[in-house]
């Protein structure tokens, strides 16, 4: 095993050893990590090597590896030495890493935060997937980090990979060069079918199943909104150039409902602005229904569009006044020559290379504060503001640091099997 980097290193100019490799750590070795790796080795700004991998669940790191292996051949050099599985399987694999690699965080949220602060520790550079933290204590503990590795001159990347878009970027310099006007309001819908927990089978451990299943968590993930939807208000934020000062909503569920998780099925929020400005967005993830996923911005002159296609498809849009529709187009981008995921591997093997400053993790963070606060004020049937979501002590897991194999599941189910879920009035998560 490679010797671990100190805390305080300063990332050498150029290379991160004296092959010019960079070497990765996986943290996470689901279908996001696994993707995110396959994204390094094709970048041009290689080359890359996999080197250690780490998970909850050796299935799951057994299979990953299988496929990364069969994909990229002797790039991938993980023998079973280097192969970590448990609670503390992160530091092992972290600890792999010298000064200029990677450590890429790419499993739950409930522990970016402790393992942003690990990798900061050990002085190595960092990808980390969305979302950031389930909780204000998780989000303030990234602010800290992100302060931290900037002392350093590490490299840290978000999972926010919208950013990179070439096309966004093209809108959003078109939105700050007044095409649109004062922007008056902003509305994203991700309306689409998505699945429902069933009932644990008394064979499947617990924690083993809650962590498995973490969507379906708030301790874990933050829930379904936290995971899926920062994307969308990381572009009203993006839109605004600003964080929202307070946020309400309303969401439920419907009345047949079977879902043995914590999520609600429909929610509508609404974040104000510091100059009055709205944006909303609307959830629905229900199967059958109206079908909408993207972002449109209206201005005092005229709106455009965020879509959300995956791949090289994209239909970033400026309408020729307030109508969005497809026979009022007065601009649309091309088609971009990466996928965004490329893109922000792109961006930061990169800055690595050529020692630029590169640092999303306070960013980050902040997007995701404002994720949280849309998901409270939906939850507690009450306005949120930003200050108050920024001071809250509230943990979903107050003992998450040290939980383990053997600790009692933070979640409880009842007789039916079925977990908590927030009830307006009732619940407290800020």
């Amino acid at each position: 095993m490679a010797g671990a980097a100190l805390a305080g290193v300063t990332i050498p100019r150029v290379h991160a050893a004296e092959d010019n490799t960079i070497r990765l750590a996986l943290i996470g070795c689901g279908g996001r990590g696994s993707g995110a790796v396959a994204d390094a080795m094709q970048s041009p700004c290689g080359p890359v090597k996999l080197v250690a991998m780490a998970d909850f669940f050796e299935k799951r790191l057994t299979s990953s590896h299988g496929v990364l292996s069969k994909q990229f051949g002797e790039r991938v050099d993980v023998p079973a030495d280097r192969r970590f599985v448990g609670f503390d399987a992160y530091k092992k694999a972290i600890d792999c890493l010298r000064p200029g690699d990677v450590a890429m965080l790419a499993g739950y949220a409930a522990w970016r935060p402790v393992q942003l602060e690990y990798a900061v520790a050990r002085g190595v550079n960092v990808f980390m997937e969305k979302s950031f933290a389930c909780d204000p204590p998780g989000v303030r503990r990234i602010i800290k980090a992100a302060e931290e590795a900037e002392k350093k001159n590490l490299k840290i990347a978000s999972g926010l990979m919208a950013r990179h878009s070439k096309n966004r970027q093209e809108l959003i310099r078109r939105i700050r060069d007044g095409q649109l006007g004062d922007i008056q309001a902003i509305r994203a819908y991700r309306m689409q079918g998505c699945g429902t927990l069933r009932p644990r089978k008394p064979e499947e451990k617990e924690l083993d199943w809650q962590i498995g299943h973490f969507t379906h968590f708030l301790w874990v993930s933050g829930g379904l909104f936290a995971e899926m939807n920062i994307h969308q208000v990381d572009e009203i934020c993006w839109i605004k150039d600003a964080w929202p000062v307070s946020a309400h909503g309303v969401g439920g569920r419907i009345a047949n409902s079977g879902d043995c998780g914590q999520n609600l099925d429909s929610l509508s929020i609404e974040w104000t602005f510091a100059d009055g400005t709205k944006a909303y967005h609307v959830t629905r993830w229900l199967p059958k229904c109206y079908v909408d996923f993207g972002t449109y911005i209206h201005g005092t002159k005229c709106a455009g569009l965020f879509p959300w296609m995956f791949g090289h498809r994209d239909e970033t849009l400026i309408y020729k006044d307030q109508r969005t529709t497809r026979d009022n187009i007065a601009w649309q981008a091309g088609k971009e020559d990466s996928t965004h995921w490329q893109a922000e591997w792109n961006v930061l093997l990169d800055a690595i290379r050529k020692n630029k400053p590169h640092n999303e993790a306070k960013r980050a963070a902040f997007t995701n504060l404002a994720d949280i606060m849309g998901r409270a004020a939906v939850h507690m049937g009450r306005v949120i503001t930003w200050d108050e979501a920024m001071a809250s002590n509230f943990q979903f897991c107050p003992n998450l640091d040290s939980l383990n194999e053997d600790s009692p599941p933070p979640a409880k189910a009842d007789a039916q099997g079925r977990y908590p879920v927030p009830v307006p009035g009732q619940w407290t998560e800020i």
